[in-house]
């Protein structure tokens, strides 16, 4: 079965579509394909080494990626990255661990989103069950593309539900008076005193519009279009802050966060270029402040930036962790459309859950989105 006729068979059978939008309907916004004549697939995989080494470092038995420097625990954005990657590249093995240890243990709520985090060492392993939106997406992301790969009707029903509930729980129209759609970082805490705290990073536009299409939630896609010009808002002022406020009178740095380009947001540029938004000023921005970081003796010695001066650019902190150089060595690349990326070979040995996971995101987007960008 087809992509297009698999589609067709999955809509006809889920009730649950039946009060969303016409899936022609949605914005031409969103990437061309999921791509199932992939590049990912079979044994011809060029990122199978990498998938391996990830596997091998961050993934227990039972299906539980571990963030190793958040006291072993898990969550809901590690395990929808690991399901989206297990989907992308075939693993069906993976896919069905991650899958049933995610269901066993997150998906507690009385809604279909996820719980955003697993203790492993605390006497409740769950002691908060509010959800985080980024891990909602990858995970309903994954779902949508072995869903369509195998016409497995019940993958794409848990999507759907997971889509519907995400668009309820953490999509709400701006407070600014711009008419733009938020994506919220989760169901509580984030819309407070006429005010709403977002997360750039959390919005992932190629699987915002990707979600929309397959399952009929029209307000992900457009929620993925008003994202992208709120950042194409916020870059005219400098690097993509971590956190920003909307409020009535617009947008600012919230008081009890640091005003920074860092750990979160290393994340927006990559996931638009994943998105085939390398032009995006965002993206562009970027990339001039890893080359003028590159050019400063302080990074000769194999550091990486992970934290910059929002306004003036200026490096605040490094890492060792070469993943957060792959991002950055893809973003110059993708931004200046060299032949060739200075993309450090994927290593798992003294490097972290997080920076590990960028590095290989990083090089799934390359091949995907910026193939002239081959690591050299």
């Amino acid at each position: 079965m087809n992509r297009r006729s698999a589609l067709r068979h999955l809509v006809g059978s889920a009730a649950a579509l039946a009060a969303t939008a016409p899936l022609a309907a949605l914005p031409q916004t969103e990437p061309a394909e999921t791509g199932f004549d992939s590049p990912f697939l079979g044994p011809q995989n060029p990122l199978a080494a990498p998938w391996a080494a990830w596997k091998a470092a961050f993934l227990t038995e039972d299906g539980r990626v571990v963030d190793g420097l958040q006291s072993g625990a898990s969550h809901s954005e590690s395990q929808g990255y690991g399901l989206y990657l297990a989907a992308l590249f075939g693993d069906d093995a993976t896919f069905d661990a991650i899958f049933a240890w995610t269901e066993a243990n997150l998906a507690i709520r009385r809604d279909a989103l996820l719980a955003w985090r697993w203790l492993p060492e605390s006497a409740r392993s769950v002691p908060d069950r509010n959800n985080a939106s980024d891990g909602d997406l990858f995970y309903a992301w994954a779902l949508v593309t072995r869903g369509l790969r195998d016409g497995n009707g019940t993958m794409i029903d848990r999507a759907i539900a997971i889509a519907r509930d995400l668009v309820a729980a953490c999509v709400r129209q701006a407070p600014d008076g711009s008419g733009r759609l938020l994506f919220l970082p989760a169901a509580q805490g984030f819309d407070t005193d006429g005010a709403m705290v977002i997360n750039p990073s959390y919005y992932m536009p190629r699987a915002m519009a990707e979600l929309a299409r397959a399952t009929g939630a029209r307000d992900l896609a457009i929620c993925a279009a008003d994202g992208m010009a709120l950042m194409g808002d916020l870059a005219r002022a400098g690097l993509m802050p971590d956190w920003v406020k909307v409020q009535p009178g617009g947008m600012v740095i919230p008081g009890d966060r640091p005003d920074r380009n860092g750990y979160e947001a290393v994340r927006v540029a990559l996931f638009l270029i994943w998105s085939d938004r390398a032009s995006h000023p965002a993206v562009l921005r970027q990339s001039q402040a890893y080359r003028r970081a590159n050019a400063t003796a302080r990074l000769e010695t194999g550091d990486h930036v992970t934290v910059f001066d929002r306004v003036s650019g200026d490096v605040v902190e490094t890492s060792s962790h070469v993943g957060y150089g792959a991002v950055a060595a893809l973003i110059a690349c993708a931004t200046d459309r060299e032949r060739g990326a200075a993309m450090p070979f994927f290593r798992t040995i003294g490097q972290a859950y997080y920076p590990a996971t960028l590095h290989l995101m990083a090089l799934v987007a390359q091949i995907t989105s910026a193939p002239e960008c081959t690591p050299i």
